[in-house]
């Protein structure tokens, strides 16, 4: 058949591409010369693709008083339309499948006892991987090249801070003590961000690292983007203890933001 293996790609079983053909070369017939003509093996399985045909838009059944129905072909028009459907059902399906993949991967990793690690390459990964927090059940612990993120994503920063307000999505952080960083986090969406100033002469790092949910993700920026998730137990749970002493050690921010003087070096 001339088009068999292009109607497959289009979306069709090798069924429903023969019958399909089939009926645009021919008239309205019933469903024991389809069965014959487009090599189906039974009239019960021609019947079972006439229908799932109909289902598509491409066919159409000609009930016939005291005789048996017809089918016939619609335009191949329909054909865009079926793949038009496809599409939006298959992006709705992913987009369905990113809602929970995190979650199922958590499961997955916890019940198997193994590390769950991802990497994600260029902006769009770097994305992926920041955004990926926005599930967290809890508070989530973060150390971050500020100056880095304000100059190469600024934009997505703000939308992930914004997201993170609109889910109540609270985040500590801990960075360098920097006039930069002190005026960053001046009025940086403090709802839901707490941060802490550490002196440390240090260069700078273009490093973010986020602790949630038992996973630690890190993204990397500059010209050249990548980002990582591991989700393990722990891992999670070291990061976070050794997150937690150190901010317990370290004085609020506002405290030396009023004394107008830098934490002590540690």
């Amino acid at each position: 058949m001339a088009y068999e293996e292009n109607l497959k790609l289009a979306g069709l079983s090798d069924g429903e591409a023969r019958v399909y053909e089939l009926l645009v070369k021919h008239r309205a017939m019933q469903a024991g010369d389809v069965a014959r003509e487009a090599s189906i093996s039974s009239r019960p399985l021609a019947y079972k693709i006439l229908e799932d045909l109909i289902a598509h838009g491409l066919a159409e059944k000609i009930e016939r008083q005291g005789k048996a129905a017809m089918f016939a072909a619609r335009h191949p028009t329909h054909l865009k339309e079926m793949v038009a459907k496809k599409k939006e059902e298959s992006e709705n399906a992913a987009v369905a499948l990113e809602g929970i993949m995190g979650k199922l991967i958590s499961d997955f990793n916890l019940t198997s006892g193994k590390p769950g690690v991802r990497f994600f390459e260029g902006k769009e990964g770097m994305r992926v991987a920041l955004n990926d927090s926005l599930t967290a059940r809890g508070e989530i612990y973060s150390y971050a090249d500020l100056e880095a993120i304000e100059k190469y994503i600024p934009k997505e920063n703000e939308e992930y801070a914004k997201q993170r307000e609109k889910f109540g999505i609270k985040k500590k952080g801990i960075v360098l003590d920097t006039p930069f960083n002190r005026k960053f986090l001046a009025d940086y969406h403090k709802e839901v961000t707490g941060a802490k100033l550490i002196a440390y002469d240090a260069p700078p790092f273009q490093t973010v690292m986020q602790i949630y949910d038992n996973k630690v993700s890190y993204i990397t920026l500059g010209e050249q983007m990548i980002g990582a998730i591991i989700e393990d137990p722990h891992i999670y749970t070291m990061h976070k203890y050794l997150f937690e002493y150190l901010w317990s050690i370290t004085p609020p921010m506002e405290a030396l933001q009023k004394k107008n003087a830098p934490l002590p070096i540690v």
